[in-house]
């Protein structure tokens, strides 16, 4: 439990106890305030008191509550990193993007490094963060047009570590043609409000379980969108879902890119997780699709169930010999809504860094170099998500939403779409219902709510 001073940086600092295991049930006081360019802390804990101290200057009453925000994070994760002997990754930045941070420091100073070192980010971790922005250059571009998602929220099976509101295909097949027609209508009227559109992204979910017809209609209904010939994702997903005739389908509607998501190369741990398909088939689906000459993405998790250091290495060993164009490496996290959160409320974090760092030095010597990163909360031992690409085949898609940089149009039950205000610095998000009968009852309000959102940047 944490008391502070100002009562909106308690779930800031929130996030910062969190990421000590067990520090959320100590008795925590924080006081902050600010004279002039000075910022000075107060924490109590443990029967101490320990304060800090530090010279910023600032421009404006939103760059001053920033900076009051930064340094009682950093105050804090400081006494408690010290207290408790731990040393986390990420040091005190807790936020999702911590690549936009950086960005912003090169704006003003030209270098972000001894700012991350400030906030006691680990060297390996600011330099990935600069390896991730060159592998930007060419794509990052701001307010350059806007990307387009349809969420197709269907899958086989779901598995014990998702949280999304996917429900396994036998329970949710009655509401496809509804559906079909719901994004139909969502696709009709966006057309209008797109502009210059920078990707297509067909997520899910797994939109491969959908039948041959139904993912022919999807592909229909983007084509008076996608006139451009501008990069094409779909997140194809379980290789127990492939079929000549779907890749065929992406092919001839001019699909650039497929993502398959292997998780695990190892039988035993896709069975803990609840796949139905094996390490083989993964390998048979790459097979499968390699005569089409998609780009692939490969995705896999570290700190799945149970699984060893071993095994996880052979999945990345794995990945790089079937040579996708990219290869994500995901970290596990507990979120509300999996059942895994319902069984666990900790991850060990005993073999994740070892996990990481062999993935970074696998992937770099196989030739992949980062291209975008983002974390998330609850995350195993506070770690974060990273994009590794071959040169050249970095996806714009996962660039723009990550950074934020373009507006996101997206269609479909549980779709958050984002226009960027450039000019104001901020952006507004519209959020879909999550599930699907909610959503297709409520799919002309949604329509009409999106108008008024791009209408608003007329």
């Amino acid at each position: 439990m944490i008391t502070c001073s100002e009562a909106w940086l308690e779930p800031e600092l929130m996030d910062v106890v969190r990421l000590f295991e067990g520090a959320e049930a100590l008795e925590i006081g924080q006081e902050t305030t600010q004279s002039g360019t000075t910022f000075q802390n107060r924490i109590l804990f443990d029967g101490k008191e320990f304060s800090f101290s530090e010279e910023e200057e600032f421009s404006s009453a939103l760059e001053k509550k920033s900076l009051m925000k930064r340094f009682a994070k950093l105050s804090l994760y400081k006494v408690l990193s010290e207290t408790l002997q731990k040393q986390l990754p990420w040091g005190s930045l807790t936020g999702i993007r911590p690549t936009r941070l950086a960005y912003q420091q090169l704006e003003k100073t030209g270098e972000f490094a001894s700012l991350f070192q400030k906030l006691c980010v680990s060297p390996e971790n600011t330099d990935l963060v600069g390896r991730v922005i060159a592998g930007q250059r060419g794509i990052y571009q701001r307010g350059e047009g806007c990307d387009l998602f349809v969420s197709l929220p269907f899958c086989p099976t779901k598995c014990i570590y998702c949280s999304f509101i996917t429900a396994p295909i036998a329970q949710t097949r009655k509401y496809m043609p509804a559906y079909l027609e719901a994004l139909s209508r969502e696709l009709d009227a966006a057309g209008p409000l797109i502009g210059n559109l920078r990707s297509v992204y067909i997520g899910g979910g797994t939109p491969f379980v959908l039948e041959e017809d139904e993912l022919e209609a999807v592909l229909k209904m983007l084509s008076p969108l996608r006139k451009n010939g501008c990069e094409f994702t779909v997140e194809a997903g379980r290789p127990d879902t492939f079929t000549p005739k779907k890749l065929h389908l992406c092919r001839d509607f001019g699909v650039t890119r497929i993502c398959i998501n292997a998780q695990s190369f190892s039988d035993r741990t896709l069975a803990a997780i609840g796949r139905k398909h094996t390490a083989a088939q993964v390998i048979e689906a790459f097979a499968m699709a390699e005569p089409y000459g998609f780009d692939i993405n490969c995705d896999l998790i570290a700190g799945l169930t149970g699984e060893s250091l071993e095994e996880f290495k052979m999945s990345v060993d794995t990945a790089v010999r079937l040579a996708p164009a990219n290869i994500t490496i995901h970290t596990l996290c507990l979120k509300k809504g999996a059942k895994l959160k319902e069984e666990t409320s900790i991850l060990p974090d005993a073999l994740l860094a070892d996990m990481i760092a062999y993935s970074r030095e696998r992937l770099t010597a196989a030739g992949y170099e980062p291209y975008y990163l983002y974390r998330q909360k609850y995350m195993a031992g506070a770690h974060e998500n990273v994009g590794w690409a071959k040169p050249g085949k970095a996806c714009v898609y996962n660039v723009d939403v990550m950074e934020e940089i373009c507006d996101n149009l997206a269609v479909g039950a549980n779709a958050i779409t984002k226009k960027v205000f450039l000019g104001e610095g901020r952006i507004e998000r519209y959020g879909s219902p999550k599930d699907i009968p909610t959503y297709l009852d409520k799919v002309e309000k949604i329509i009409t709510e999106k108008n008024k959102l791009w209408s608003r940047s007329e």
